[in-house]
């Protein structure tokens, strides 16, 4: 890939805004510009960027201004906009207008229309991974102990759900112990399935997360931990 002279990232919550603004300005992009969330961005992003701008969720018409002014043509969506918000929306104008043309609201036809919407003003929305190839996690044992055998059966009891609930679009999040099903994920996110999940289960569950069959990595890539 050529690297871009100006960057834009839309920014979510947690450390991965400030991940991709460090190594995009390591590969050598010359301007960064972020679009900061109140409530969700951790303002230390000002730290990494060129331009910070702050607004509301919803304020899409203010984004694609923002972006125009700034003459972004490459941009990243990196960090969660958290699930709950999609229900705390004060849309403006042109929020509303891409609103009402979806059929069903969550946080992946939203974020393409986003998308979308991005791609008439000539911005190319690149993976959320760009610039981090190398902080993906590989097959196999990471870290920790090898799996007992009890808990590898939950591995796979957990995989062939997660998939499937996946597919039906509920959630990617399984939490098993001893070949019984937890929890589930739905709208609460990844980290609240977890925390339901370890006050039934206590000690000894095994969570597996999943990507859908055609996840869209330009803004939602699939992950656990830090």
């Amino acid at each position: 890939m050529q690297i871009p002279e100006v960057l834009g990232i839309i920014a979510g919550n947690g450390v991965y805004p400030q991940l991709v603004a460090a190594a995009a300005r390591k590969a050598g992009v010359k301007k960064i510009v972020a679009a900061g969330f109140t409530n969700e961005t951790d303002p230390l992003l000002r730290q990494y960027v060129d331009v910070l701008e702050w607004m509301r969720v919803g304020q899409l018409g203010r984004l694609l201004k923002f972006f125009r002014a700034q003459h972004i043509h490459h941009a990243i969506m990196a960090g969660q906009i958290a699930p709950k918000n999609l229900f705390d929306l004060r849309p403006d104008m042109k929020a509303m207008m891409l609103l009402a043309k979806l059929k069903q609201r969550n946080a992946e036809s939203i974020f393409a229309a986003i998308a979308n919407e991005l791609a008439t003003l000539e911005v190319d929305l690149l993976p959320a991974t760009t610039f981090l190839e190398d902080s993906l996690a590989h097959c196999g044992l990471i870290a920790g102990p090898k799996l007992s055998l009890r808990e590898q059966e939950d591995v796979e009891l957990g995989w062939k759900v997660a998939k499937e609930i996946a597919r039906l679009d509920i959630g990617q999040t399984v939490i098993v112990k001893n070949g019984t099903i937890v929890a589930v994920e739905g709208l609460e996110g990844t980290n609240e399935a977890i925390r339901r999940a370890g006050v039934l289960a206590r000690d000894g569950a095994v969570m597996v997360k999943v990507a859908k069959l055609n996840q869209d990595m330009r803004f939602d890539v699939p992950v656990v931990g830090a």
